[in-house]
C-alpha cells in the first residue's frame, strides 16, 4: 500500500439517488469494509488499483463509483484512508444512528438480535416483537419480547424508528410489511422467503438465505459452468 501523504479534494457532488445505480451502492459497502480494515492496520493511503485488488472489482468501476460523489483523492497518488472512510460512511448514511425494530423472535430473529455488527454500524435495535405467546415476555439480550399486537401502538409512540427487520413466516410477512408501511417505516429488511409488495417510497431489500444456498449448490454441482470464487 502507498504511504505517501495525500491532500484530499474538498469538492463534493450533490447526491441524486435516482441517478446512482444500485450496483454502485452495493460496491461502496465493499470499499468501506476494505478501507476500515486497512485503517485498523494503520495503512494511510490506497490507490484505486490497490482498492480494486482488495475488492476484486475492476479499477475503472472503482473510480467511476466514487466519481458519482466527488473527488476524494489525488490523481496518480490515491486516497487518504481516513478521509475515504469518513466519506463512504457519510454517503451511506452511517454517520448517524438508525433506530430499528425486529419482528420475529424465532431462531433467525434471535441470531439477528445477537449480531453485534448492527450496533457497530449504527443500527440500534429498539424493540423485538413476536406473535407466539410462549415467546412474549421472554428476554433476548436486553430486550423483552413484546406482542406483535402492540407493534402499531409502539410505532405511533416512537416516531423515530426508521427500519423494520422482518423475520417471520411467509404467511405473516406481507401483513407485517403493511403494518410497518402504514406507520411510516420507510426501510424494510425482509428475511421471509417471499416477495413483498411495498409502495415506491419504501426502501425494501429481501434476503432469502435458501436461495443463496441453492445457487451455491448449482455451481458446485456443475463446476465447469462457473469460475470458482465469489458469487454475487
Amino acid at each position: 500500500m502507498t504511504l505517501k501523504s495525500v491532500v484530499p479534494s474538498k469538492r463534493k457532488k450533490p447526491i441524486d439517488s435516482d441517478q446512482i445505480p444500485y450496483s454502485t451502492i452495493s460496491r461502496l459497502t465493499q470499499y468501506l469494509r476494505v478501507v476500515e480494515k486497512l485503517d485498523e492496520l494503520g495503512v494511510s493511503n490506497i490507490s484505486s488499483a490497490e482498492l480494486s485488488e482488495e475488492t476484486k472489482i475492476n479499477s475503472f468501476l472503482v473510480r467511476k463509483d466514487l466519481s458519482y460523489f466527488g473527488e476524494f483523492g489525488t490523481r496518480g497518488v490515491g486516497y487518504e484512508i481516513p478521509v475515504l472512510r469518513d466519506e463512504l460512511k457519510s454517503i451511506l448514511g452511517l454517520n448517524r444512528k438508525h433506530k430499528t425494530i425486529v419482528v420475529g423472535a424465532g431462531n433467525l430473529g434471535r441470531a439477528l438480535i445477537h449480531y453485534r455488527g448492527f450496533l457497530d454500524k449504527g443500527f440500534e435495535i429498539e424493540a423485538v416483537f413476536d406473535s407466539d405467546p410462549e415467546k412474549i415476555g421472554n428476554k433476548v439480550e436486553e430486550f423483552t419480547i413484546e406482542s406483535v399486537f402492540n407493534l402499531e401502538e409502539f410505532l405511533k409512540t416512537t416516531p423515530d424508528i426508521s427500519i423494520g427487520i422482518i423475520a417471520v413466516p411467509v404467511a405473516s410477512a406481507q401483513f407485517i410489511a403493511n403494518l410497518l408501511v402504514a406507520n411510516n417505516i420507510r426501510g424494510i429488511l425482509n428475511f421471509a422467503p417471499v416477495a413483498l409488495e411495498v409502495p415506491p417510497d419504501v426502501v425494501y431489500s429481501s434476503v432469502d438465505l435458501t436461495t443463496h444456498l441453492e445457487i451455491i449448490s448449482f455451481y458446485i454441482t456443475h463446476p465447469t459452468s462457473y469460475k470458482m470464487g465469489y458469487a454475487e
